[in-house]
């Protein structure tokens, strides 16, 4: 699943590509995704132009002129392709923004099209757990996320707000990092990383934290992701940045994937381990992260 710096990396290349132009045409081949595509759905969209494309957790937002809005959420397995017209005005199947597989635009699955005057934009989503939704104006777009958490970089993600969140609940800090209740665009890849930074055990109550450990998560949400989207996002499945590169966030994983591996922080002689929390893959260092 695409977490917040993949969506990110998305959102940056959609920006350069798509913003101030007029959608000419949209095409729906396959409505049955997460929530199904409404009919009208074509026409709400066509002749908008796009005044920005923003991000807000894991979603893709295009801003309309009008004081709209489309929402986009890629789900487990959405990639967001753009194809160009070439001198011939011909659509060619080779697109810089393939941010999974290959290079080239994937022959099924290509459930969504939506059409400018010199490229298109297609949404590919083979398990089709990802939606489109329009939004028709700003609090309505407020009230769609108002059971979601702050962003990391939020002024409102501080120690005051976790201290009031952690007080008297018995869970551990790793299932709370990637519950997006409590803070948004976290995924368990980057929760692994933001732990052994913080040198805190995943398994830990997070009511049990001290005012220092939760400093340590709030600045190492912040420093993760942000180098994680300077890196391109992580190649897990071959995410590939805005410039078609393979995101090579991965070459800095600390813990992550690196199962009964030497620890690599300097002096520890302890090694990483591999469990299971809220069923999701868990990993840590069984002696800096104690």
């Amino acid at each position: 699943m695409p977490e917040l710096p993949e969506v990110e990396i998305v959102k940056q290349s959609l920006s350069k590509k798509i913003e101030q132009k007029k959608i000419k045409k949209v095409i729906i081949k396959n409505r049955n995704l997460r929530f199904k595509i409404p009919q009208k759905f074509e026409e709400l969209l066509q002749n908008k132009i796009i005044k920005k494309v923003t991000r807000f957790s894991k979603y893709l937002i295009l801003n309309f002129y009008d004081g709209s809005f489309c929402l986009i959420h890629l789900g487990m397995s959405g990639t967001i392709h753009l194809i160009k017209k070439n001198k011939l005005n011909k659509l060619n199947k080779f697109t810089n923004v393939s941010f999974y597989n290959s290079p080239n635009l994937p022959e099924k699955h290509n459930h969504v099209e939506i059409q400018f005057q010199d490229l298109k934009v297609i949404y590919n989503d083979p398990r089709r757990f990802g939606f489109f939704k329009f939004i028709n104006n700003k609090q309505e777009l407020t009230n769609r996320f108002s059971h979601l958490g702050p962003e990391p970089f939020s002024k409102n993600f501080n120690l005051k707000y976790l201290l009031k969140y952690f007080f008297n609940k018995k869970k551990d800090i790793k299932s709370f990092l990637i519950d997006q209740k409590f803070v948004s665009g976290i995924g368990n890849i980057y929760a692994n990383e933001i732990l052994f930074l913080s040198k805190i055990s995943p398994t830990s109550y997070a009511m049990k934290l001290s005012k220092e450990e939760c400093k340590k998560i709030i600045t190492f949400s912040k420093s993760v992701l942000n180098k994680a989207i300077q890196k391109g996002g992580s190649s897990i499945r071959d995410f590939k940045n805005i410039s078609g590169e393979n995101g090579n966030f991965q070459k800095e994983f600390k813990v992550y994937q690196r199962e009964n591996l030497n620890c690599l922080r300097n002096k520890c002689t302890g090694k990483i381990k591999k469990i299971f929390i809220s069923s999701r893959s868990t990993f840590f260092c069984n002696t800096c992260q104690k």
